[in-house]
């Protein structure tokens, strides 16, 4: 499930914690409002950034099932 949390401190700061997205996409989603909140003074990124997508493709999937058992 991805979600965005945002915390307004009451000095004006804006805290915004991004979860549920892996990899890079999570700057991509945030853009738009980090654009209107103002200048962004850090960013932590998560072990969620540094993950890699599980992709499987078919010719993986092909060549594990070709094998056969002697």
């Amino acid at each position: 499930m991805e979600t965005l949390e945002f915390i307004i401190h009451p000095d004006g700061r804006v805290q915004e914690k991004v979860t549920g997205i892996v990899g890079a996409s999570c700057t991509e989603v945030t853009a738009a409002i980090e654009s209107e909140l103002g200048i962004v003074l850090t960013q932590e990124s998560t072990s969620e950034y540094f993950a890699q997508q599980q992709h499987q493709s078919d010719t993986a999937s092909m060549q594990v099932s070709s094998f056969s058992s002697y």
